[in-house]
């Protein structure tokens, strides 16, 4: 049986930390910044962990961890 690869894509945006749960950067942090407010740009610039809704699809694509 051939061995499961990792998607890539996935695998550049999400991180496993020591506990086993995975970490990903916020949405909205690439252009347009002028009119977000400077607490908002705060808060997107922290990492943060991935929600309990979207585990199941994060951890099918990252088989390995």
């Amino acid at each position: 049986m051939p061995k499961i690869k990792t998607r890539r894509s996935a695998a550049k945006r999400f991180e496993l930390t020591g506990s086993g749960k995975y970490r990903r950067r916020h949405q909205n942090m690439r252009h347009i910044l002028t009119k977000k407010a400077p607490g908002r740009k705060m808060r997107l610039g922290k990492v943060t962990l991935v929600d309990s809704a979207n585990l199941k699809s994060v951890r099918r694509q990252l088989p390995n961890g």
